[in-house]
Formats: structure tokens, C-alpha cells, sequence
């Protein structure tokens, strides 16, 4: 599943949850607060070095300790907030302020919280696991039971320091972020060229297909007829027959070209019947079953189309399978739509096999992209776009 903050990465399954790097990230967000701790020390003990000169020396000290920690902390917290929160938090000169209040916040309070949560969580675990160890008078019995309560205290610690890391994470990207109105602008903005590119996606079909298309059927013909004129067996005659071979061939290329550009079959019977026909012209075998109640929107008809394609071209080009499935329902007001193979997996959307490209393009129509691709296989891609 492609996950962009620790909340998010909650919503697992618990095997899979586990087994990432989720758990491991949220300790290292907390473990981080250490470095706060010490800039609010180091603040105290400057305030503590000018009391012993005079009172009024130790406030201007302590005051210019926090002062100089918070301008160090204010990018520190932007920095380690990509532990938890994967989409970084550019640094603005309007939101100096927001920086600063978050900076004083965790000099003063967040840090200690965070580092009594970690070692709380993991702490009680593992004195528990190792009861046997620190505690050697313990009955066996006992200490079986401690170190057997401690193992099971482990998933739960992995999934409490995530949500307390998730949501102190949170709570620094609300502080740190642009107002809310400038990301609804930014979102109805990618809507806007998503809109527009779908245009001229159109246009360039609609061109293709009632210019160069047609040429190249006229054409076609044309050396068809000249064809029958002329005697059999001569050269003239094998090279008309070459021409039209080739003139065929071009004309089914620009038919491919024109349905990867934009589905004529999509726009005039929908979603379950352009599924059908990009799904016939795989080169491997796929099973189609999407059962939606009649027209959707066309925003959603047309993501989860792309969806659907690029899911089966990156299937025919990486995935080794030898079969494949699509499966479309509306679940609560939302077209889930999921595309199976029984390839080798390890699907890896960093090694550039377009995954990341869906899962944005998903974002604009407020959907989620999640990603199970084992080592193996088998691979499942699930794509959610509410209706």
C-alpha cells in the first residue's frame, strides 16, 4: 500500500503494518525529540550560568538560549517530519511565525512527552519479556508468563508509538502547513490542468481520427484497386502489394495510437466496455468483471480507465504473469476497481513503472491507490474513487 503518512499506514492490515517500516519510523520520530531536549537544556543552563551573575542576566540569557534553539529547531522539525509524513513541508517566509510557535512548543513540553511515550511503550514490554533475566527469584511459571505477555505487548507497542507519532506528526503539518485555502486552491488547480489535458486528449483523437486515419483508409484502398490492374506475377504488381501491406499496417498502428489517446470505446459505452476492450488487447490473458449501475461521472469513468491501462501495460511489460483479473464494484458510493496477476511481484513504485503517476492522478479525483506486491507474487492494485 502506498502509504504517505503514519496514520495512514494504521489503516493495514496488522501483518502487513508490521512487517514495514512504519513502527520503526514512528520510534525514530520520537527518539528524535532527543535533540530538542537538549537545546531546552542547554537553554536552562544558560539561564542558570547568568543567574549566578544577576538575576536580570540569567532572564536575558535563558530568553537568547531559546531564541537561537528555536531558529534551529524550526527546520529540525520540518526535517524529521518526513519520518512520519512522506510529502515534505517547504520552509516560506510567511509561515516563520507558525515555525517558531511549533519550535517553542517542543522545546517546552512535545520533547519530554515523546521520548516518556517511547520509553514507556517500549520499556514495558521488554522488562516484561525479560523478567526472568532482571529478576531471577521468579517462580518459572512466572517468568514464562512475564516473557510470554511482554512478546504479545510488542505488536501493540509498534502500533501505539505510530499513532502517537502519526498524530504529533499531524499536528506539526497543520502548524507548518499553507492555509487550508491555499491547498484547495492548489487541488482545484491540478484539477483544472487534469481537466484540460483530458481536452486535449480529445482533440488530438478526434484529429487523428478524422484526418490522418482517414487518409490513410483512402490510401489504402487506392493501391488495392491499383492492384487488380495490373498483371499477375509482375513487379509492379509486388510492389503495389508491398505498398498496401504497409499502408494496412500504418493504418492499424494509428488505430492502437488513437485508442491509447483516448478511448472512443469509453466515451460512447462506459467504463465496463472500454475495461473489456483495453483488456482484449492485452497480450496476456485477463478476466474481466466490472458490474457498475449504468453511467458514472466522467472525471471517474476516466481515471479508473487510466487506472485500468496503465495497470495492464505495466502488467504485460514487468509482471511475468500468465493471467490476469480486473474486478470493478461500487461500494458505499465508491468505484473500487481492482487489477490481479499471478506474475512475480515485487512491484517497486520508485523503479519507475508508473505507479507513483497513478496514485497522483487518483489525488486529484480525491481517490486512493493501495499496492500489494509481494516478492513472488502475487500482485493485487486497488484503486478507490469515491462517485
Amino acid at each position: 500500500m502506498l502509504n504517505r503518512t503514519a496514520l495512514e499506514a494504521l489503516t493495514r492490515h496488522p501483518l502487513p503494518f508490521l512487517a514495514s517500516a512504519w513502527p520503526w519510523r514512528g520510534a525514530a520520530y520520537l527518539a528524535a525529540s532527543a535533540v530538542p531536549g537538549v537545546a531546552a537544556g542547554l537553554a536552562v543552563a544558560a539561564a542558570a550560568s547568568g543567574t549566578l551573575v544577576s538575576p536580570a542576566l540569567g532572564v536575558v540569557a535563558g530568553l537568547a538560549a531559546l531564541a537561537l534553539a528555536c531558529l534551529l529547531i524550526a527546520p529540525y522539525e520540518r526535517l524529521r517530519l518526513r519520518l512520519v509524513d512522506v510529502v515534505p513541508v517547504p520552509g516560506a517566509p510567511h509561515r516563520r511565525w507558525r515555525e517558531a510557535g511549533l519550535a517553542v512548543m517542543t522545546l517546552l513540553v512535545l520533547w519530554w512527552i515523546d521520548l516518556i511515550m517511547l520509553a514507556f511503550t517500549i520499556g514495558g514490554p521488554l522488562v516484561l519479556a525479560l523478567s526472568p533475566v532482571l529478576q531471577g527469584e521468579l517462580a518459572p511459571i512466572v517468568g514464562v508468563a512475564s516473557t510470554v505477555a511482554g512478546l504479545l505487548l510488542l505488536p501493540v507497542a509498534a502500533y501505539t508509538i505510530t499513532a502517537w507519532a502519526g498524530a504529533r506528526g499531524a499536528m506539526a503539518r497543520a502548524i507548518l502547513a499553507p492555509a487550508q485555502s491555499e491547498l484547495t486552491e492548489v487541488l482545484r488547480s491540478r484539477a483544472r490542468l487534469v481537466d484540460a489535458f483530458e481536452m486535449e486528449r480529445r482533440r488530438i483523437e478526434r484529429d487523428l481520427h478524422d484526418g490522418a486515419q482517414q487518409r490513410l483508409v483512402s490510401l489504402s484502398m487506392s493501391l488495392g484497386i491499383a492492384g487488380l490492374d495490373l498483371p499477375e506475377g509482375s513487379e509492379a504488381a509486388r510492389l503495389i502489394r508491398l505498398a498496401h501491406d504497409e499502408a494496412k499496417q500504418a493504418l492499424a498502428e494509428l488505430r492502437e495510437l488513437i485508442r491509447g489517446v483516448h478511448s472512443q470505446v469509453l466515451t460512447d459505452r462506459g467504463l465496463a466496455a472500454a475495461v473489456q476492450d483495453v483488456a482484449g488487447r492485452s497480450p496476456v490473458p485477463v478476466d474481466v468483471d466490472v458490474d457498475v449501475p449504468g453511467r458514472l461521472p466522467a472525471p471517474v469513468e476516466v481515471t479508473a480507465y487510466y487506472v485500468v491501462s496503465e495497470a495492464l501495460a505495466n502488467l504485460a511489460k514487468h509482471s511475468g504473469a500468465t493471467r490476469g483479473a480486473v474486478t470493478g464494484r461500487i461500494e458505499r458510493g465508491t468505484l473500487v476497481v481492482e487489477v490481479r496477476d499471478d506474475g512475480v511481484g515485487g512491484a517497486d513504485p520508485g523503479r519507475g513503472t508508473g505507479l507513483t503517476g497513478l496514485a497522483d492522478r487518483l489525488a486529484v479525483v480525491e481517490g486512493r491507490l493501495s499496492l500489494s506486491s509481494p516478492p513472488g507474487g502475487p500482485t493485487r492494485l486497488r484503486a478507490e474513487i469515491p462517485c
